[in-house]
């Protein structure tokens, strides 16, 4: 990327919860979201183990001993999900979510889908889907934005 291929803001902020996914202590999928309104971000969240208790890195995938399939069965899994850790977060620190944009890696589950209609988001900005689609209709009747944007290049621009 040269110096005048600037990403725009949709492909800025997809960046960031792409490395924000980084922290994932999930083996199966490495999801991260951030919160943003008027181009400022408000919360971060990844998928994993609440804070302070042990992950699947230490203890292993549980699902997987299962043998659950991905995109069912959520009860049975140690992490929370981004989206949910973005609200968490704001809810810990004082931060509205009314109207914000949430940029994640994957397309939201039922049940984190149903967390951001009532957090009352204006627009989700993905660039994976994840193993479920039911939450087109809620968003839409909850007249939330979707969007599904190409997975945006992890090339950093050098600076000559």
């Amino acid at each position: 990327m040269s110096r005048a291929e600037r990403p725009d803001i949709d492909e800025y902020f997809l960046k960031i919860a792409l490395v924000v996914a980084e922290r994932s202590t999930c083996l199966r999928h490495h999801v991260g979201a951030v919160s943003v309104r008027d181009k400022h971000i408000l919360t971060t969240g990844y998928n994993g183990a609440a804070a302070g208790l042990k992950d699947c890195l230490e203890l292993g995938c549980l699902r997987d001993e299962l043998g659950i399939e991905s995109g069912t069965r959520h009860e049975i899994c140690r992490a929370i999900h981004a989206e949910q850790n973005v609200i968490i977060q704001a809810a810990l620190h004082g931060v509205s979510l009314v109207g914000a944009t949430i940029y994640c890696t994957h397309s939201p589950c039922i049940l984190c889908a149903k967390m951001l209609v009532n957090a009352r988001i204006a627009r989700f900005v993905t660039c994976g889907m994840y193993s479920e689609e039911s939450f087109r209709d809620m968003f839409e009747e909850a007249g939330i934005e979707f969007a599904l944007l190409p997975a945006p290049p992890v090339v950093i621009g050098l600076l000559p």
